[in-house]
């Protein structure tokens, strides 16, 4: 009898419970294992930007003009109103609940930085005018964009030509980084297990008991969102929701345990194919994007902090403060630093522009990896439902996938 390999899910699960237990019992020393946790971030990180560059000009320039206008339109639909909602429940959940009152914030707070940036700033940004600059950066939606208009113009030559060399060439270096990725993916327990210990030994439950009420606004907030859009979805898509819970447990690891969309998107894309029935073209197109526009759980958590730093420091906001929270929090969906540690910059933006004191961003700084859990979770997983409705929209959802009646393979999709 052949012996069962334990799956990669079950080595990351092992991977987080050790992680945790090593970290709390040998403490601080436990920080001497993050290089290696380091390294394995890093090595996903530097296939991201072709990955999500090659897999949206691929997915735009093998679709006629309708169809593409079609599958973005109902996308960003899906990603607008996701985020609406999810930016109206941080806001009930922050209100109800209060998360800043009784926080002490520390003097130590005072370093933090201020990040001055406006609106409009804001969005020229995401028009790159050196694509090659963006790239090194790791600039997602301004990679994004030139892709999209790339891959609109490859196809277009690609069709009048009749020479399809170029999207060809696209599509070879996808599967390239796609093989690059899941082969340092075999690393992902050994990535989980050194980026835990280093938290649990460094970060003690001093830090986290006065962020129980926060933390706890993002866990119900989760879970609220879960029961919205979970049996909405499958409704609209004509599929039992009782199957969904599980095809979710390897990429919600991945995201519980990393705290980074980036680094979910390789699964994330491969499980849309393989367990949910969306199409490839489908999902090559709508997981780059909602990668970094569609943020649900980023959006609750933006909300939440600025209300949590308001409230921390004894400030009301006004109406038309609240009414900027909301703009401003949705705004920042689409240029989300996918990285772990990039909130840093978008709390401390949020305090500069609404005139809020920079001294609460320390705490929630002190908690981001908690909190980057939670938000990851619900960005991840409310990504594939959009993938499910444009499949759904677009006459290319496959049920007998997703009712497990038959697999697929998503390299041969």
């Amino acid at each position: 009898m052949k012996e069962k390999k334990l799956s990669l899910t079950t080595w990351i699960i092992i991977a987080t419970i050790a992680g945790i237990v090593f970290g709390s019992v040998v403490g601080p020393w436990a920080s001497n294992l993050k290089f290696i946790g380091t390294i394995f971030i890093r090595l996903i990180q530097m296939s991201v930007v072709c990955l999500v560059m090659t897999s949206v000009a691929a997915a735009i320039g093998g679709i006629e003009g309708k169809g593409a206008g079609k599958m973005g339109f109902v996308t960003f639909v899906c990603i607008i109103v996701f985020t609406l909602i999810s930016a109206g429940l941080g806001m009930a959940l922050g209100l109800i609940v209060q998360p800043g009152l009784g926080v002490t914030i520390g003097t130590e707070a005072s370093e933090a930085g201020v990040v001055t940036t406006s609106i409009t700033d804001t969005l020229v940004s995401f028009v790159p005018t050196n694509v090659f600059g963006s790239m090194a950066n790791g600039d997602m939606v301004p990679c994004i964009l030139f892709s999209i208009f790339f891959g609109v113009c490859a196809g277009s030559y690609g069709r009048t030509s009749g020479n399809d060399i170029v999207l060809d060439l696209i599509k070879a270096v996808n599967g390239v980084v796609i093989n690059i990725i899941k082969a340092v993916m075999n690393l992902a327990p050994i990535g989980v297990f050194c980026l835990l210990a280093d938290v649990a030994g460094g970060t003690g439950f001093s830090v986290i008991f006065p962020m129980f009420k926060f933390l706890g606004c993002l866990l119900i907030g989760d879970v609220i969102q879960f029961l919205l859009y979970g049996p909405f979805t499958c409704a609209f898509c004509g599929v039992n929701v009782a199957k969904m819970p599980k095809k979710y447990s390897k990429m919600s690891m991945m995201a519980i345990t990393t705290t980074s969309s980036a680094i979910c998107l390789p699964t994330k894309m491969e499980d849309m194919v393989t367990k949910f029935g969306v199409d490839r073209k489908v999902s090559d197109f709508v997981g780059p994007i909602t990668m970094s526009m569609n943020s649900c759980g980023a959006v609750q958590c933006y909300v939440l902090a600025i209300l949590f730093m308001s409230q921390a420091t004894g400030m009301t906001l006004t109406p038309s403060q609240f009414a900027l929270t909301i703009l401003l929090s949705c705004l920042m969906c689409m240029g989300t630093i996918v990285v772990p540690g990039g909130m840093v910059v978008t709390y401390t933006f949020f305090a500069a522009t609404l005139g809020l004191p920079t001294e609460a961003v320390a705490i929630l700084i002190g908690i981001d990896w908690f909190s980057g859990m939670f938000r990851t979770l619900m960005n991840v997983d409310v990504d594939v439902m959009v993938g499910m409705i444009v499949s759904k929209v677009c006459g290319v959802l496959d049920k007998d996938v997703y009712n497990e009646v038959k697999t697929v393979s998503y390299e041969n999709r």
